[in-house]
This record gives structure tokens, C-alpha cells and sequence, in this order.
């Protein structure tokens, strides 16, 4: 029988989840016709700092790569700029579909568990690898879970920065950084929304407004910018597969005068997302009988609240002096109720179910950043050198069940009950942290002739955890110093093409930080250096854009268990990659564009011992887990006819393994995404989009045990969306 017979399906669209209002602002420019790639991007901002479209953004200035404002072609690293409406017009959604499908050498290893946020750059996985972002502010990782941002709607930009990022982030960035931009307030009017309805009960509403408030005397002072969007489904998983969440952006502009400008904002985001932990392998692969199965229990719960407020000063007392600074504070509120591990048994053939947990998070951070930018001159050289510092102060409080022994239980492959959460195994307070972190970072550009500069940055973060056990009363404190540097030559042989050399030093800490216990709390960061050559360029006219690299990254200071004692950890071992990356955008013909990159790495455990069973086991030379060796995607864009355009998109993930020992293996898969776009009016569109057009079978994530896969979370099945976007 096929997947497809077997496939639960819904009776139609469902109501969307809540009512959503409004929307962004426009550009500081008159509105150009509206063409079909930029419908509702014309709000997005002007001049050099505007994401394009379809593009890799080359000559766009950045704050990512560099906080002097730089743009690729000036900075000494790997930087991909994604257009947000890039990702519209490709119909994604989330922004784990927007980094892993347009930016390079990007996966997800998306779970319940880490908040659907985490992702695997250069060799290296997870949140604590590979920071992420909200509009250039670090978000303090608690329990290796990010649930914000997660929706593209209110998004101007993401920029991706691979490699070691400690000297500008501070530590939890060997991998790379991913910033999520939202849409800024603008002063000429816009409006826009758009609706959504698909299989598995999908609908989707968005809004979006913008302009200047007040009367006309009082000329460009205030602005505003507005984004609500809401999504639901009935989801392809029964039971419990079912998902709905809010995303509402709000900001507002004050501009006294040319030089002096305000921006108050506001972010939240309400998600409860399926409530799918994988499924199980029969026999090392997933039966078409049980693909859409949930094994969770009835009255499974997870809702993540996160709510982000910002205040932001950028004053210009001269054309040398910019002078900027971002107070703000973070809260997130998150439940788990759950069963979250399934194994089929082979000898009683059944799907044995563990781990009953109930978690909550509670997590705030309040924090400051202030950077000043000076230009002028270093020995005769033109010199634009920034320097700043960063607060936070975060608490954090774990409530769990951990002390729950639940027994196993077991329920049939299919026509089972799926059964209640016990109640006598709910949440009680467990840990409570309190953390402090003070940084400094500086960086300098020397321009050293009209082709060649000369950067470098540093940054020290002095972060102390103050953790207190709240069933037994303990304590323990403990500082660290997490030191990152990096120096970087650029080479401009023309005004449109770079080559670039860069060594960086970088720091992850062994766990998340804000939530490290106390068995780990002796152990020191792990250390990371980075070497990187690469150029990038347009020709053409700018119609062919292209980028590659080279690298090598060592991580030092792993976690290992101790040999002969299992329940004691050690601090040894190394782990590396090296590895080569491309990127092109090419309008080769009338009506004809190919986006594509690639990203092809060898990386091992160098030394990597662990005690299993009493014996000690080498895992050097095997590859770390979660990491693809090879990645790549591919969009081709045809204007098929008059008002009419198509696209698709490729993606290819190399195989992963999920245990040290490289048995548990996940395959290797083959994506293929289509959109087909219809510009009913100058100021509408309609669209229809299918996703995973041959209905690929694949793993995002999955677990092992004693070097045997037991579960893989899948990728969505083919699924169809209708969309109609409009603007006015």
C-alpha cells in the first residue's frame, strides 16, 4: 500500500488561529511600478542597506559580518544576505526553510526539544555552535532550546556569517551566526496582505502596514511599522499533529532630526507546535504502515511564548562619529508534556515508549549594547575603527519531572491507544540560575591602498552563573573568560570583486551556558581557530554573482565520559573540518535566473575516547554527529510568460549519523519544491506551491541507542499551498 493511501487527510481548511491586522511601511523613495519579484518589498527599505531580491546582495552593507557596516565585498569572511522576500516568493514559510534552502552549507536538526531551532554549519551542530540572532541582539541559550524568531513574514533580511563569530557575538559561535532582520519603519506608505489555504488543513493570514504618523508639517519624524501573521494546520502526523502560532512585529520611529533617531519595537511570538517526536525504525526504516503515525500520549502540550522588546539610539553628532545603542529585554515561557522516545521491539512487536517528561522554562533577559564608530585617519590611512560594550543579566528557572521514574509502556504499530500522562509524574521547580555577562569588543579597518585593507576585531566576554538547586538547597558559582579575535586581508582588483584571507579564534561553551550543572561547571570552553581563503565578485553587469571559500576549523576541549566510569565526565579531544563552498546567482538568459550553492567538508572526531560498557572506545576519524558532508540547493527561475513565473528548487543533504560510533546512519535525501506565480493585477499575485514534489521519505533528526537508530523525526510529506498576496 502507498504512502499515500495511508496518508490521514482533512476535511478542507481549517479557521485561521487568531485575527491578524496590519502591516509595514515603505521605502524614502516615490514607489516604483510594481514588477512580479518585488511585489511587497517595496517597503522594505532603500539605498544601500535594501536587500534585493533574487540576489546575493553583494554591494549590500551589513551588520553582521563586521559592526562597521561593511558589505560582502569589503569583508573578509563567508556572508549570505537572503532577501525576506526571497523567501516569500519561495514559499517558505519558517525561517529554518529560508536559511537551509537559500543560504550555504546550512541544515536543520529541528526537534520538540531544541525549539525547532537548530542548525548545522562547517562541521559543527546545535544552538551552542551556531548562534543565533534577533536584529543583531544575542539571544542567551537555556537548555539548548530557541523557539524565536521562527516566521519570515516580518522579516527584511537574514544574513548567515559561517565560520568562527566569537569577536563579534561572543562565545557559542564556532559554526557561524544566523541574524534575523526584521522590516524597519519607512516613511512612504505601504500596505499588503496575504492569505493561504492547503492540504492537511493548512491556512495562513498576513498583514502589513506602514508609513508616517502625524500631520504633514511635521514632516519625516515619526514612523511605524506593523506585522501580524498567523498560521494553523491540521498537520499530516494523527494524532496530536496539529499546529497554530501568532507572530506579531510592531516598531516605532522617532526621528527629531537627520542626525538623531529613535526605534521603539516590540516582538512576539506564540507557538504550539506539533507534538511529533519521531518515529520508529522497524527494521532499520520506516514501514509506509506507520509513516504518519504519532506515538505521543493524548493530551500531549508544548506552547513556547516569547516576547522581545527594544529600544534603539542611533545619533550622528558628525559625518565621522556614528554612535549607537540597543537597550532591551527578553522573555520566554515554555511547556512540555510529553512521551518523547519510541522504539519498536522486535521480539514482542510493539513500539516501547519512554521518557514522560514535563518541563517549563522560564526565562528573562535585560541587556545593553552601546558601539561608537569613528572615521578618519591611522598613519596617513583612511581608518574606520568601533568600539562598544555589552550587559545582560538573564534568569533562568527549570521545572521538571526528572525525578519521575515512569515505567515503559507499549502500545501496537498501528490501531493503538495512544493513552494519558500520568499524574503522578507532573513538574515540580528543580533549578533556578542567575547569570551576568560583561563584554568589550573592538574592531578596526585600515584601508591600506585603494584595493587592499586590513581588519581586525576582538572581543572578551566575562560571563558568572550563579546556580542554585531548588529541591536540595545547593549552590555553586562560577566565572568564565571567553576571548575572540580574528584578522583579515581584502583584495579589490576592481570595484566588483574580492579575494580574502582571515584567521579567526573562537569559543562554545560545553553546554548551554545560562543552564550549565554543576558536573560540568569545571570544565573550560572549548577553544576554536579558523583559517579561510576565499573571493567573491559580479560580471556580467551584474548579472552573474558568485562566491567561494575554503577553510579549516579545529575545535578543541570535547566532553567525554570517563573510561571505566560511565558516569564521570572529562574534558579531552579534538574535533575538525575543512571544506570548500560556492555560490552563484546567474540571469543567463531573458526571463532566466539559477540561484545555487554548495557545500562540500570532510569532518571527524580527531581524538574522541568514551567509556562504553568498561571498555574505552576511539571514535577518532569518525564524523560528528547530525553533520551532512555534502549540501546543496538549487533555484531556477523562468518567467514562462507574460505576468506568469516559475520556480524550482533542488535540495540535496548529504547522509548523518546520529551516535558517535557512525552506525545509527540517517540517509541521504533529494528535495524538489515548485511555485508557480501569477500577477493577477499590478498590485496582486497568486501563486500555487508544492512542497517535496515526489513525496520524499526523510529524517530531519533522529536518536540512537547502544549504536542503533530507534527513531527518526520526518520531513513533511507533498503538500500543496494556494496563496494570493496583495499590496495597495
Amino acid at each position: 500500500m502507498s504512502p499515500t493511501n495511508n496518508r490521514p487527510r482533512s476535511g478542507g481548511p481549517a479557521p485561521l488561529c487568531g485575527v491578524l491586522v496590519a502591516l509595514l511601511a515603505s521605502p524614502a523613495a516615490a514607489q516604483e511600478t510594481v514588477a512580479l519579484d518585488q511585489l511587497s518589498v517595496e517597503g522594505e527599505g532603500g539605498g544601500s542597506d535594501r536587500a534585493v531580491p533574487n540576489s546575493l546582495n553583494l554591494r549590500i552593507r551589513d551588520r553582521t559580518a563586521s559592526r562597521i557596516g561593511l558589505t560582502p565585498l569589503e569583508t573578509p569572511a563567508s556572508l549570505d544576505i537572503v532577501s525576506g522576500e526571497t523567501a516569500r516568493l519561495r514559499g517558505q514559510d519558517t525561517i529554518a526553510e529560508a536559511v537551509t534552502q537559500d543560504a550555504t552549507g546550512i541544515t536543520t536538526i529541528a526537534a520538540p526539544g531544541n525549539g525547532n531551532g537548530a542548525f548545522t554549519s562547517r562541521g559543527f551542530a546545535g544552538p551552542n555552535s551556531i548562534q543565533q540572532l534577533y536584529d543583531g541582539t544575542r539571544f542567551y541559550v537555556g537548555a539548548n532550546t530557541v523557539t524565536f524568531p521562527f516566521d519570515t513574514w516580518n522579516v527584511e533580511r537574514i544574513e548567515v556569517l559561517r565560520g568562527p563569530s566569537s569577536v563579534l557575538y561572543g562565545d557559542g559561535a564556532i559554526g557561524g551566526v544566523i541574524n534575523v532582520v526584521p522590516k524597519k519603519p519607512v516613511f512612504v506608505p505601504i500596505n499588503a496582505a496575504r492569505a493561504v489555504v492547503g492540504t492537511d488543513g493548512v491556512a495562513r493570514l498576513a498583514l502589513d502596514s506602514g508609513g508616517a504618523l502625524g500631520q504633514a508639517e511635521f514632516g519625516d519624524t515619526f514612523a511605524y511599522r506593523l506585522n501580524v501573521s498567523g498560521n494553523r494546520a491540521d498537520g499530516w502526523i494523527r494524532p496530536e499533529g496539529d499546529f497554530r502560532n501568532l507572530a506579531v512585529s510592531a516598531a516605532l520611529l522617532f526621528q527629531p532630526s537627520p542626525d538623531l533617531t529613535f526605534t521603539l519595537s516590540h516582538d512576539l511570538g506564540y507557538q504550539e507546535p506539533a507534538r511529533y517526536w519521531g518515529t520508529p525504525l522497524v527494521e532499520g526504516r520506516i514501514p509506509d504502515l506507520i509513516r504518519f503515525n504519532n506515538y505521543n500520549v493524548r493530551d500531549a502540550k508544548i506552547t513556547w511564548a516569547d516576547n522581545w522588546t527594544q529600544f534603539k539610539t542611533e545619533w550622528s553628532p558628525s559625518a565621522d562619529i556614528t554612535v549607537r545603542n540597543t537597550a532591551y529585554r527578553l522573555t520566554s515561557r515554555r511547556h512540555w508534556l510529553d512521551v518523547e522516545q519510541y522504539s519498536y521491539n522486535r521480539g514482542t512487536g510493539l513500539v516501547d515508549r519512554g521518557d514522560y517528561l514535563e518541563i517549563y522554562h522560564s526565562q528573562e533577559q535585560v541587556g545593553d549594547r552601546l558601539d561608537a564608530t569613528f572615521r578618519g585617519n591611522l598613519f596617513g590611512f583612511a581608518n574606520q575603527f568601533v568600539a562598544g560594550f555589552d550587559v545582560n543579566h538573564i534568569d533562568f528557572r527549570h521545572t521538571n519531572n526528572f525525578y519521575f521514574d515512569a515505567p515503559t509502556t507499549s502500545v501496537p504499530l498501528t490501531g493503538y491507544d495512544p493513552g494519558f500522562f500520568p499524574q503522578n509524574g507532573r513538574a515540580r521547580p528543580a533549578y533556578a540560575t542567575q547569570t551576568s555577562q560583561a563584554s568589550v569588543f573592538a574592531e578596526d579597518r585600515v584601508i591600506l591602498s585603494e584595493k587592499l585593507s586590513f581588519l581586525t576585531g576582538v572581543r572578551l566576554d566575562v560571563p558568572t552563573l550563579h546556580r542554585e538547586d531548588l529541591q536540595t538547597g545547593s549552590r555553586f558559582e562560577k566565572t568564565y573568560r571567553a576571548l575572540g579575535y580574528r584578522f583579515g586581508l581584502v583584495y579589490n582588483p576592481t570595484p566588483d570583486s574580492a579575494l580574502y584571507a582571515q584567521y579567526s579564534f573562537a569559543t562554545d561553551p560545553v553546554n548551554s551556558l545560562i543552564t550549565l550543572s554543576q558536573s560540568l561547571a569545571g570544565f573550560q570552553l572549548a577553544t576554536g581557530t579558523q583559517v579561510e581563503v576565499g573571493a567573491k565578485g559580479l560580471a556580467l553587469d551584474g548579472a552573474l554573482e558568485w562566491t567561494v571559500a575554503g577553510y579549516r576549523i579545529v575545535k578543541d576541549n570535547l566532553i567525554s565520559a570517563v573510561p571505566g566510569q560511565p558516569t564521570l565526565s572529562t574534558q579531552v579531544g579534538q574535533q575538525s573540518s575543512h571544506g570548500f563552498e560556492l555560490a552563484l546567482g546567474w540571469h543567463f538568459a531573458p526571463g532566466w535566473r539559477l540561484d545555487g550553492n554548495l557545500a562540500l567538508l570532510h569532518a571527524q572526531y580527531d581524538k574522541f575516547d568514551q567509556s562504553v560498557n568498561g571498555a574505552t572506545i576511539s571514535y577518532a576519524g569518525n564524523q560528528p554527529i547530525d553533520v551532512p558532508e555534502r549540501v546543496a540547493n538549487l533555484w531556477l527561475t523562468w518567467d514562462v510568460a507574460r505576468d506568469w513565473t516559475a520556480r524550482v528548487g533542488l535540495q540535496n543533504v548529504g547522509q548523518v549519523y546520529s551516535d558517535f560510533g557512525n552506525t545509527a546512519r540517517r540517509p541521504a535525501y533529494n528535495l524538489v519544491n515548485l511555485v508557480l506565480d501569477h500577477q493577477v493585477t499590478a498590485e496582486s499575485r497568486l501563486s500555487l506551491r508544492v512542497y517535496n514534489l515526489f513525496d520524499k521519505v526523510y529524517a530531519i533528526s533522529g536518536n540512537a541507542v547502544n549504536g542503533a537508530g530507534t527513531n527518526w523525526l520526518l520531513g513533511r510529506p507533498r503538500s500543496v499551498e494556494v496563496a494570493y498576496t496583495v499590496t495597495w
